[in-house]
């Protein structure tokens, strides 16, 4: 009897749910699993200044909240996230929402590089963000004190190192994101 030399699994969010509890962040990427160590201490130091600013913005202009990994986006049974940052829209009443289902669409994604991710949250987690109509998909390098903005329409990605701007909602003045201040409030270099 002849043995496949190797055994496909389809995996989905259900059978990550089912993980136990390990201190691994488990993430879904096209059905197949993404295994992430903790992150170190100076990258949740940028993903928080990150959180920081994005929430008191979202909240103070009512255009939804900042949250934080390890929370599920569920696209699809086969693509299940876990952003560092990201910022949903209040449900339709105003309220916050109980879960990603409730909302069913991000205004920005937030990936903070790490050595053990970088290639997949420039690669495949880039192209799901966008193909899940994200608005915008940031990838913030701790290292170079930058900024990759990625949106829907364009083919490459803004860079920058000082400021930027951020307007999901063109009737709302922009949130000007100082970048060398949130890195040095971040890092203390």
């Amino acid at each position: 009897m002849a043995y496949p030399e190797r055994m496909a699994t389809e995996w989905t969010a259900a059978m990550v749910a089912a993980l136990p509890e390990d201190g691994k962040r488990y993430e879904v990427l096209d059905g197949e699993l993404a295994v992430a160590p903790a992150p170190s201490w100076n990258h949740q130091r940028v993903v928080a200044a990150s959180w920081r600013v994005l929430d008191a913005h979202a909240r103070t202009k009512r255009l939804g909240e900042a949250l934080l990994a390890l929370a599920d986006v569920e696209f699809s049974p086969q693509r299940l996230l876990q952003p560092d940052v990201f910022v949903i829209p209040w449900t339709a009443d105003g309220s916050p929402a109980g879960s990603f289902a409730d909302v069913g669409r991000l205004l920005l994604a937030v990936e903070v590089l790490s050595q053990s991710t970088g290639r997949r949250d420039r690669g495949i987690k880039r192209r799901i963000y966008l193909e899940e109509n994200v608005a915008e998909y940031w990838i913030v390098d701790a290292d170079a004190w930058s900024v990759e903005r990625w949106r829907r329409a364009e083919e490459r990605p803004e860079v920058t190192i000082e400021t930027l701007a951020w307007q999901p909602d063109p009737e709302v003045a922009p949130l000007m994101v100082d970048l060398p201040a949130l890195f040095e409030q971040a890092l203390g270099e």
